[in-house]
């Protein structure tokens, strides 16, 4: 069973930085997931895949996110994060990991509330 948990989300103003962590626990480390992604899914939205990144380090990104987005993952710890900086009031939403190609239940996400 893998758990994926997700935490780092605040409210923060516009313009300001927040960065996102996801620890994958259970029988399935990291290390067995090839691409790991960030979604969001903002209140009446569909969920969205805002960037991955594979196992050697090749990242893609909502066109939305690039350049303010960066997302980067560390196997030892079974963590990927998600550097957010230049946050806008439309980057609002609850933000979730997972597998990209095997996912996996959804864990709770984190909220990130961006609002002067």
């Amino acid at each position: 069973q893998v758990q994926l948990v997700e935490s780092g989300g605040a409210l923060v103003k516009p313009g300001g930085s927040l960065t996102l962590s996801c620890v994958v626990n259970g029988t399935r480390t990291l290390y067995g997931i090839y691409a790991a992604g960030w979604y969001r899914q903002a209140p009446g939205k569909q969920r969205e895949l805002v960037a991955r990144i594979t196992s050697d380090r090749v990242t893609e990104y909502l066109e939305s996110v690039k350049g303010r987005f960066t997302i980067s993952r560390d196997n030892a710890k079974n963590t990927v994060y998600l550097q957010m900086d230049s946050l806008k009031p439309e980057d609002m939403a609850t933000y979730y990991c997972n597998s990209v190609y095997s996912p996996r239940p959804w864990g709770l996400g984190t909220q990130v509330t961006v609002s002067s």
